[in-house]
């Protein structure tokens, strides 16, 4: 398929410059672009800005002669990632909706349904990169170190790398918005999203307040003594300095060092009590061929998040430096290089 232009790709439009930009890229090389918007929330007291995202891509499409359609994803977003965010929250967990959301909605039910309408690949403005090595597909971070969004990428596999474009891969974000006012979108300026993935920025607690209720509890430091109080061990994640109550002045800041759901007790002490040497790791998935048992690798715990030296045996993630911030429920990932191969799921 030499001549691009009988090459179809649906490009999610969000409404933000990323992805306005991600479709202009593919159209001025020749592609057959048609802009897509997936809608997946629909309260608006959420702080959910659907409606003007929607209003944004449409015009965008508009603007770039593309043709412009809108997916309603609102039950199957709410069943498979929001349902689980609930349930890990309750469970004493933290965990990461974007990942769900990109393997569940956008590489999911989006690729799916492109699939099924005809069109070769999906786009999105995401910063990462696919590379076809020796018949195999890698994904690598994206050359923006400020923007690389790899490790919310980790779940995806073979298949669905094979059907995706990463159009800002090579490209720095200043460059994006440059590229956005020279070209007359309308949203160059226009805020990046925040927050869960298509709600927004929106308040953690309050939003789990939705649906699980505050219940006081202890606040205890690491040798077992109550030194305060909180509002229910789910509102809390691991290294978490604020929210909770102490009645004796230590000194030094206290983070969120530990959480016992069965007594609602909320454990805290200094930085250096939240250290980590090790930690391990469940439902490991592996992009490419399964790299065994042992890996010498880097591994991030959060999002932007520091890469970290570390050695992967067997589902122990073995840290080369005591680390602060290891959070169950939250994803690490883990890297070769700029080469993302995998990750897992804090235990």
């Amino acid at each position: 398929m030499s001549n691009k232009s009988k090459i179809k790709v649906a490009v999610g439009l969000s409404g933000g410059v990323d992805s306005a930009v991600s479709a202009y890229l593919l159209k001025e090389e020749g592609y057959d672009v048609v802009g897509v918007y997936m809608q997946c929330w629909d309260a608006k007291a959420d702080g959910c800005t659907a409606e003007e995202d929607r209003a944004d891509a449409a015009k965008v499409a508009a603007h770039l002669g593309i043709k412009f359609k809108s997916l309603d994803f609102v039950k199957e977003y709410k069943e498979n990632v929001i349902e689980h965010f609930y349930d890990e929250y309750k469970a004493g967990r933290t965990p990461n909706p974007d990942v769900l959301c990109n393997k569940e909605i956008k590489f999911g039910m989006f690729l799916d349904w492109a699939v099924a309408e005809g069109f070769n690949y999906v786009a999105t403005g995401h910063y990462a990169r696919v590379i076809e090595d020796v018949g195999e597909f890698k994904l690598l971070r994206g050359i923006d170190d400020s923007k690389d969004q790899s490790y919310f990428l980790y779940l995806l596999n073979q298949d669905q790398l094979s059907k995706t474009l990463f159009p800002l891969g090579l490209i720095k974000k200043e460059k994006v918005r440059e590229i956005a006012e020279e070209v007359g979108f309308h949203n160059a300026d226009k805020a990046d999203s925040v927050g869960i993935c298509f709600i927004g920025e929106v308040d953690i607690k309050e939003f789990l307040k939705k649906r699980i209720d505050e219940k006081l509890g202890d606040v205890v430091n690491k040798d077992g003594e109550v030194i305060g109080d909180h509002d229910g061990v789910w509102f809390y994640t691991i290294g978490q300095r604020h929210g909770f109550r102490t009645s004796k002045y230590h000194g030094m800041p206290l983070y969120v060092t530990g959480k016992d759901v069965g007594t609602n007790q909320l454990i805290v002490g200094y930085a250096k009590d939240g250290e980590r040497e090790n930690f391990e790791v469940d439902d490991v998935h592996w992009i490419g061929k399964d790299l065994g048992d042992s890996l010498d690798c880097t591994v991030r715990i959060r999002h932007l998040g520091e890469l970290y030296e570390a050695r992967y045996e067997e589902g122990l993630v073995k840290l080369k430096y005591p680390t602060f911030g290891v959070a169950p429920g939250q994803s690490a990932v883990f890297y070769v290089g700029e080469h993302t191969v995998g990750g897992g799921v804090i235990k």
